[in-house]
């Protein structure tokens, strides 16, 4: 629970009343390798932090291709921000690629939060802004760069790349698997 609240305390100061509050509301959750979190069509009711394992986030295009957004590691809140705060279904799931623990905050006790804790909308907003400028981070070179230079760099900012299934590798790049297996031969040539 100190990884939670430590994170939280990064973005706003919280008393040890606050902290206390916070940890009252919050539940612990495992979710098995391969199994889905979230499923789209859902409206999603809560917020993850992630304390152990590796989810992605994926959707199926009108082709019904599985497409993989994006990795979501350790340390980190999951939630299909607009889906929650707009209480609609979800187009998106989220699978756990690993075995997964994490805190779960619901709806409710986001409410309660909010009405109790003042700073906390302050501190929610500023983690999602967070969020939001490290998925652009994360986008935006991937639009400039070449297939290898796109692998390089999604091995040197997720440590973890190892754990995860090559297609999901291939399809969150953009580029077929045999083409990864032919970038991953070249570089360790």
């Amino acid at each position: 629970m100190e990884i939670l609240i430590n994170y939280l305390q990064q973005f706003g100061n919280l008393n040890s009343q606050q902290i206390e509050l916070i940890k009252s509301k919050v539940t612990s959750r495992k979710t098995t390798k391969e199994e889905f979190y979230h499923e789209a069509g859902k409206i999603p009711n809560e917020i993850i932090f992630l304390t152990e394992g590796i989810m992605r986030v994926c959707y199926y295009n009108h082709k019904g291709d599985e497409i993989t957004k994006y990795f979501l590691s350790e340390n980190n809140f999951l939630a299909d921000i607009n889906s929650y705060n707009q209480e609609i279904p979800s187009t998106e799931y989220i699978q756990a690629i690993t075995n997964c623990e994490y805190f779960v905050l619901s709806r409710q006790a986001m409410k309660e939060l909010s009405a109790t804790i003042i700073q906390w909308d302050q501190i929610i907003a500023k983690i999602t802004a967070k969020g939001l400028a490290d998925k652009v981070n994360r986008i935006s070179p991937m639009m400039t760069e070449n297939a290898k230079e796109r692998y390089e760099n999604f091995l040197n900012s997720f440590p973890s790349a190892n754990k995860i299934p090559l297609s999901y590798v291939a399809s969150y790049l953009g580029i077929t698997q045999s083409s990864l297996s032919r970038i991953r031969k070249d570089i360790t040539l």
